[in-house]
């Protein structure tokens, strides 16, 4: 009979990708599926306009970034970022960035795929401003990472988007966000 120990391992390990390692009791050498790996899903280069100010509001400043176009490619998928969403955010007391872009991805096939994008941005304030001003900035000298969901058609081939959880490691420029979609295994 399995101890409880290693039925708690198991558990955790397999259904939250953590390691008990730092609880004593289990090593991450003793638990593989601790591991968190990731393949390349695709880039989005997603159009944005102007941000709409709307002001300070009871979560801090809340502003629009609406969506124009752009493209998406990738190993599996590629097409066009339909316009017409937008990318809801608001600038939190501690100065971090918070956005919501919920947005529809046109496969090369005519496939329609819906895109809820939630994450965060922050950095050194000189870093923030020249981002503000449209400045071409060294995406490795801020933090900007997303959680990605995708609802695609279920009888279409990109069904698979409907399965797993994406991370997004995203750079700003003055008109398009880049966006690189990893697919957690």
């Amino acid at each position: 009979m399995p101890s409880r120990r290693h039925v708690l391992e198991h558990v955790v390990g397999s259904m939250a990708g953590v390691s008990l390692a730092g609880l004593g009791t289990a090593s991450a050498a003793e638990s593989p599926a601790s591991e968190v790996r990731s393949r390349f899903a695709f880039e989005a280069r997603v159009s944005v306009s102007t941000p709409q100010v709307v002001g300070p509001s009871s979560h801090g400043l809340r502003r629009i970034v609406p969506i124009t176009g752009g493209t998406f490619a990738g190993p599996r998928i590629e097409g066009t970022v339909v316009p017409g969403g937008a990318d809801w955010q608001f600038v939190r007391p501690d100065g971090v960035l918070a956005i919501e872009a919920k947005y529809t991805l046109q496969a090369k096939d005519g496939a329609l795929i819906m895109v809820t994008n939630r994450g965060m941005r922050h950095g050194p304030p000189d870093v923030i401003a020249k981002l503000a001003r449209g400045e071409s900035v060294d995406p490795q000298s801020y933090y900007f990472r997303t959680t990605a969901e995708f609802e695609a058609p279920l009888e279409s081939e990109h069904a698979w988007l409907n399965r797993a959880i994406f991370i997004g490691v995203a750079e700003r420029k003055a008109d398009v966000a880049i966006i690189r979609f990893y697919e957690l295994l």
